[in-house]
């Protein structure tokens, strides 16, 4: 009898047995899946590292190389405004044309800083995507809603159709700059370009109230100068002569060595009579 119970009890501790085996190396092979994929994750990982280092590096140093250029362009400015009060009696086209080729470098300019910070915005929404992608999702209601475009993406957008003629747009896009984003850097500049299509687009009065935006609400825009002349311009395209002569004469007064002083006093000196005209009323 004790021989077949033992023999029994063995018969159960092997059938018993079989399945914990099998269990067990199932086991071992859903571990050392796992095991391979953290191995991957890592070298994905490094990988990506690796590039966004290259991409960076990159994009700093062509911001160095805008910057570069801003201040090339600001030191041609500078040699231009010298000459410019060394010779007042230059004529008014080449004035005006010169004007216009340094307004189009400021805008290129511009729109390259755009492009840049649009790029090393992205990079850092990628860094943090890839931080946060082992977080559990947020039920919260803000999530859902609809969010602005980065201030970058639409400043850039928005110079990008000023220069391609398409004010309608552009002048959306800096309207809303302007709307999320009024206290940035950038934000005198899109009231400053609005300002210009109005101008453009022949809205003098309106031009007048956008530039007087610009100077009131950003002092310290860059564009302050071309503002209060185009302001004084503006005025004497709808007949406020004497309005006109003011805003003409603080672009003298504060900006003295600044090409649109120059220009300022070319259209001061072309709107006093002549000195013949005036013998002959007399």
């Amino acid at each position: 009898m004790k021989n077949r119970f033992l023999a029994g009890l063995a018969v159960v501790l092997v059938l018993s047995a079989a399945p914990l085996s099998a269990a067990n190396k199932d086991i071992v092979a859903l571990q050392t899946m796992v095991q391979n994929l953290q191995e991957q994750l890592q070298r994905l990982q490094q990988s990506i590292d690796e590039r966004m280092g290259v991409f960076r590096n990159l994009i700093e140093q062509n911001a160095d190389t805008v910057n570069k250029m801003s201040t090339a362009v600001n030191n041609l400015q500078s040699s231009l405004d010298k000459q410019m009060s060394q010779q007042r009696n230059d004529n008014s086209a080449q004035i005006n044309q010169l004007s216009q080729q340094i307004q189009a470098l400021n805008d290129s300019v511009d729109e390259l800083k755009a492009r840049f910070a649009r790029a090393t915005k992205q990079l850092d929404d990628l860094a943090a995507a890839q931080q946060n992608q082992n977080q559990p999702p947020q039920n919260s209601t803000s999530a859902q809603q609809v969010q602005a475009p980065p201030p970058d993406v639409l400043f850039n957008n928005g110079i990008r159709d000023y220069n391609a003629g398409k004010f309608d747009l552009a002048s959306q896009e800096f309207g809303q700059y302007l709307k999320f984003y009024p206290t940035t850097d950038q934000a005198g500049n899109a009231q400053f370009y609005l300002a210009e299509i109005d101008y453009r687009g022949g809205n003098y009065q309106a031009a007048i109230d956008d530039y007087d935006k610009v100077l009131q609400q950003y002092p310290d825009s860059q564009k302050s100068p071309t503002a209060q002349l185009k302001k004084g311009l503006a005025m004497l395209e709808l007949g406020q002569r004497d309005a006109g002569v003011r805003e003409l004469n603080k672009v003298v007064s504060r900006w003295p060595r600044s090409i649109e002083a120059a220009q300022a006093r070319d259209r001061l000196a072309r709107l006093k009579p002549a000195a013949g005209t005036t013998s002959r009323k007399r």
